[in-house]
């Protein structure tokens, strides 16, 4: 067996069996920060169902979870469930919105529903692409920053504060067109 120094590559002793019993402790550390990252860019009606296609996801692939990465895993394979979510053919009944104003009375009380409500910010996120409202959703909604969000990414750490920076560069720019 090789002499390994502090830091050099994971410590195989150490990394746990990925059996039911780790599943078990994964979900729930991390079930609710899964639940809330769909909470604030999907129809509720939505969100259980794509939360769960993430934590099978998990469990099919469990073994290539990196280790200390999980969650930036977990929001990367989430924006892929809700990427092929998106790209599925809907069907929306006349009866869903049947008080008159699309919006279903039943609503959470997250902050993050209550900042979307406002109109001004809403507007200034919808200027920008699809990459830079993801990368500023990862960073300021989930609080992924450093190796968290270029995991999340799939960028190096560099790479992932240049795309950071540049989103927010358009976001003031987008919001200063409106004020």
């Amino acid at each position: 067996m090789a002499l390994r120094l502090a830091g050099e590559g994971p410590d195989v002793g150490s990394i746990e069996a990925r059996d039911a019993t780790w599943f078990d402790g994964f979900f729930a550390q991390h079930a609710t920060s899964v639940h809330r990252y769909f909470v604030r860019r999907a129809a509720h009606v939505d969100v259980e169902d794509l939360a769960a296609e993430v934590f099978a996801t998990a469990w099919r692939r469990r073994e290539k979870i990196p280790h200390g990465f999980e969650l930036p895993w977990l929001y990367r394979t989430a924006s892929y469930v809700l990427a092929n979510h998106r790209r599925k053919p809907t069907l929306t009944l006349l009866s869903d919105y049947a008080d008159g104003e699309g919006e279903h009375t039943s609503r959470s009380v997250d902050p993050a529903d209550l900042v979307m409500v406002d109109d001004e910010v809403r507007r200034a996120l919808s200027r920008l692409s699809v990459r830079d409202r993801s990368v500023l959703m990862l960073h300021a909604w989930e609080g992924l920053d450093g190796e968290g969000l270029a995991a999340a990414l799939g960028l190096t750490r560099g790479g992932a504060a240049a795309a950071l920076s540049r989103a927010r560069a358009r976001l003031r720019e987008a919001w200063d067109e409106e004020h």
